[in-house]
């Protein structure tokens, strides 16, 4: 493996690590709606609103999300809209599997789209 590839597979591995958790999982599915301050994924997210400024900081440094100043509070967005296609493309992946098969390197190689509507 080059330093390049090592960099840039430490990158994904650090950005799927930054989704590990189901209130960022929750707070992607609410970006993707439209921008939301801390407090509206505080009260969505049913935690206090340090424990939700920490998911927002790990999200923001993988790159996930950006903020933007809205005179007292910050908005936050999603930097792409994508993030849910992914794990539903994934999930599809896995459903359309039958139970106790595994996945082939060539099968893997004939998918080339998921199928997910987005």
């Amino acid at each position: 493996m080059t330093e390049l590839d090592r960099r840039r597979l430490t990158r994904r591995a650090a950005l799927l690590k930054s989704l590990a958790h189901p209130s960022r999982l929750l707070i992607i599915e609410m970006l993707e709606k439209a921008p939301r301050c801390v407090g509206e994924l505080t009260e969505a997210v049913g935690a206090d609103i340090t424990t939700v400024s920490k998911h927002l900081s790990v999200m923001k440094r993988a790159g996930l999300v950006r903020d933007e100043k809205r005179g007292t509070f910050s908005e936050y967005s999603l930097v792409c809209d994508c993030v849910t296609h992914m794990v539903d493309c994934i999930e599809a992946g896995m459903e359309a599997r039958p139970p106790g098969s595994a996945a082939t390197a060539a099968g893997a190689r004939r998918r080339k789209s998921c199928g997910v509507a987005r």
